[in-house]
């Protein structure tokens, strides 16, 4: 077990990937995990839910605070740095807080780790970094290139950097699936901003096997893709509805939708690899590679070359309504 006997800080663990990893690392029986995260009311929600765990620490902090985040790193070997404003509306009308966590909060992360020793670092981005149309991917794109960078800026630091490039988590706190099924039990309305648009979608447990798959592979510099299924709005709005309405016994026919138009920022599409990028990359069978652009080439266990393109969720054809609902139902969220 890699994680055997180790020592965790997961920076912003009381989130739905947080959450998750957590639970995934604590089966590898660790040393400890430190839960580090500004939300206290997350934490004591956590604490509840897992009970009493002997090599659990958890610390409130923001990751805002350079010295909070190096105290944490006191003697640990892997860093999990899931912290960000993520809302994109809330990033578009407050865009220096959303520079302030998610960039200057990783360059915090950066200088921490690199001071502590620790092993290996991993960050994760998003699909709204490529091509960025609003400050929330803007700020992650940045964020990407610091832990990128780092490899080449952290002189004689032993630290290993590498992000994880998401689509959007099914179920996760302030995806579309929780807000479809609360609008149907309240108002028998569910608003769309547009059904035309199609979206990278991944479960929970996918995104969090990426990111400890990342943490294991990472040599320096990448940034690794999950590949995912695309997705069309109107397939998961109708699925969702229709399995709201059958469990709560309501007449689908009775919810209304309403379209009303992207959000400032917002894509009909999403991105997950420029094809600048797809030219170095590596494809293994699960997700891509992208070497950092200052490290030596590496191969990677059953890697081949990409096919360089761009990958875009406009392109492909989205998976079935049988698929999706499959996908629904196999992480209960229908």
């Amino acid at each position: 077990m890699f994680f055997k006997g180790k020592k965790i800080l997961v920076i912003g663990g009381t989130g739905t990937i947080g959450q998750s990893i957590v639970k995934a690392l604590l089966k590898e029986q660790p040393e400890i995990i430190r839960i580090f995260s500004r939300d206290e009311f997350k934490q004591y929600q956590l604490q509840n839910e897992l009970g009493e765990i002997s090599n659990l620490r958890f610390l409130i902090g923001d990751v805002r605070n350079y010295d909070r985040v190096h105290n944490a790193m006191q003697d640990i070997d892997y860093v999990f740095h899931l912290a960000a404003m993520k809302h994109v509306p809330a990033c578009e009308y407050n865009p220096y807080e959303a520079v302030l966590t998610n960039v200057h909060g990783t360059n915090n992360v950066i200088k921490a780790a690199i001071s502590q020793n620790v092993k290996k670092v991993v960050f994760t981005s998003s699909d709204k970094a490529i091509s960025p149309t609003n400050t929330y991917g803007a700020t992650k794109l940045m964020a990407e290139r610091l832990i990128s960078s780092a490899e080449y800026s952290k002189g004689k630091g032993q630290t290993i950097f590498a992000s994880v490039r998401f689509g959007n988590v099914m179920g996760a706190r302030g995806s579309v699936i929780p807000l479809f099924k609360k609008q149907i039990l309240k108002n028998k309305e569910v608003t769309v901003t547009d059904l035309n648009m199609t979206r990278f979608m991944m479960s929970l447990s996918q995104a969090t096997e990426l990111t400890l798959q990342a943490l294991k592979e990472a040599k320096g510099g990448e940034v690794f893709v999950l590949k995912m299924p695309v997705i069309s709005l109107k397939d998961l709005t109708q699925i969702v509805i229709e399995g709201t309405c059958k469990k709560h016994h309501l007449n689908k026919d009775e919810i209304k939708i309403s379209e009303i138009g992207l959000r400032p920022g917002e894509k009909m599409y999403e991105e997950l690899m420029t094809y600048e990028e797809s030219a170095t990359a590596w494809e293994l069978p699960g997700m891509y590679i992208i070497p950092g652009a200052y490290q030596p080439l590496s191969s990677y266990k059953n890697g081949k070359k990409a096919v360089p393109g761009t990958y875009s969720s406009m392109g492909p054809e989205p998976i079935t309504m049988s698929e999706l609902r499959h996908m629904l139902l196999s992480e209960n969220l229908i």
